[in-house]
């Protein structure tokens, strides 16, 4: 695990405070609708959606404080959007949104059992740094096409972001990153228009939902989402801090974001969990070059969830508001040095070369088979043919 010496923990860096914000606007503004229209399709009012929206803001946010605070590495935490998704389609149950609630509380109780079953987290550790390597590289190949595609969507808005991207590469290469930053709220709040009113809602609050434990609310909701979340989400982002060059034990991570979970369920929030993408931008080089000084980035990330969670309904209008391609361009450029590397590393073994190749084109191909997302599937892939190829040189 890496650790940075006192007087490089204490002394400010802005790189990495930048980074952290990049990670939270991308995390919030990317899924936070996926998120409202899931809670309501198993039976949340707005009141309730809007505070389970919050109470996973309040427990994404404190994860990633306490997290990279007490570790000094740039743990980072998000809601499960793949489980967001999934509850789409589940519909309202019987009982209404408090058995939802039940079959939330009964998921983060399965990822905490996970977190104290020893040989579960013993296989999480074992997985090859190149198939690792190779499924953050999947992760990351749609997000690092955005530039690309924001040129074309939209170029006039775009092209100033990539240009400034470009010109601190040259001149500045550690404020590359933090200035497209700049330009690109720059460009926002110049062409966004708020909605009329988009100023006038309160303060959103917690509302209390007290949960009702059913064996259909553990059948569609519970098993499921536990399935979905650990394997979209927790084994990805453990995938993307190994990458990265951290060794972090996975027990304690699943132990707390499932108590968190369970906490954030009693107001309506789904699942939280280890984040995949802004983990990359916390844990990537982008977010500093020394690795020991990445870890206030995923802090800033948490004071970002925090704030963004009391002020909701503003940061909702504004970024519904705003072109998502925009957003989505930064991160991209954040994230091309996070995917030339694990590029580099995923390719870095012959004999471990194919197996990588077969889990980055799994991991970027987008498909979902039973509701569970690409990167696990490329992962599970790049194992297998791994462990055959091994097989059959062995015989």
């Amino acid at each position: 695990m890496n650790t940075a010496s006192p007087r490089s923990a204490t002394r400010f860096d802005a790189q990495p405070v930048f980074a952290g914000l990049l990670a939270a606007l991308v995390g919030y503004a990317s899924t936070f609708a996926l998120v409202l229209a899931g809670l309501a399709a198993v039976g949340a009012t707005p009141a309730q959606a809007a505070s389970g929206l919050l109470a996973l803001c309040v427990a994404q946010g404190l994860f990633n404080i306490a997290g990279a605070w007490r570790t000094k590495t740039p743990l980072s935490s998000a809601w499960s959007t793949p489980g967001a998704a999934f509850l789409i389609s589940v519909g309202v149950l019987e009982g209404g949104f408090a058995a939802a609630t039940g079959g939330f509380i009964m998921a983060a109780a399965l990822v905490v059992l996970a977190g104290l079953w020893k040989p579960f987290a013993r296989a999480v550790s074992a997985i090859p740094a190149s198939i690792a390597n190779a499924m953050l590289a999947g992760i990351l190949l749609t997000l690092c096409l955005a530039p690309l595609r924001a040129i074309e969507a939209a170029p006039a808005l775009a092209l100033p972001i990539v240009l400034a991207w470009a010109v601190g590469l040259v001149f500045f290469r550690r404020y590359a990153v933090p200035l497209a930053v700049l330009v690109t709220i720059v460009v926002l709040a110049l062409t966004t228009q708020l909605p009329s009113g988009a100023l006038d809602g309160s303060l959103p609050v917690l509302v209390p939902v007290l949960p009702i434990f059913t064996l259909d609310a553990f059948l569609r909701i519970a098993l499921p989402l536990f399935v979905i979340t650990m394997a979209s989400q927790n084994l990805p982002g453990l995938a993307v801090m190994k990458a990265n060059g951290y060794d972090v034990a996975p027990a304690p991570i699943f132990v707390a974001t499932g108590v968190l979970s369970g906490l954030a369920a009693l107001f309506g929030g789904h699942a939280t969990n280890l984040a995949a993408i802004t983990a990359a931008i916390n844990a990537g080089p982008e977010a500093h070059p020394n690795p020991a000084r990445r870890w206030p980035s995923a802090v800033t990330t948490g004071i970002a969830y925090l704030v963004l969670g009391l002020v909701a309904g503003l940061a909702a209008a504004f970024i519904t508001a705003s072109p998502p391609v925009l957003i989505q361009a930064v991160a991209g450029l954040a994230l091309l040095t996070s995917l030339a590397g694990a590029l580099a590393n995923a390719l870095a073994s012959e004999e471990e070369r194919l197996p990588a190749i077969l889990t980055f084109v799994t991991a970027a191909s987008g498909i979902t088979i039973i509701g569970i997302g690409a990167a696990f599937w490329g992962l599970v892939a790049g194992i297998v043919l791994l462990v055959l190829l091994r097989w059959r040189v062995g015989k």
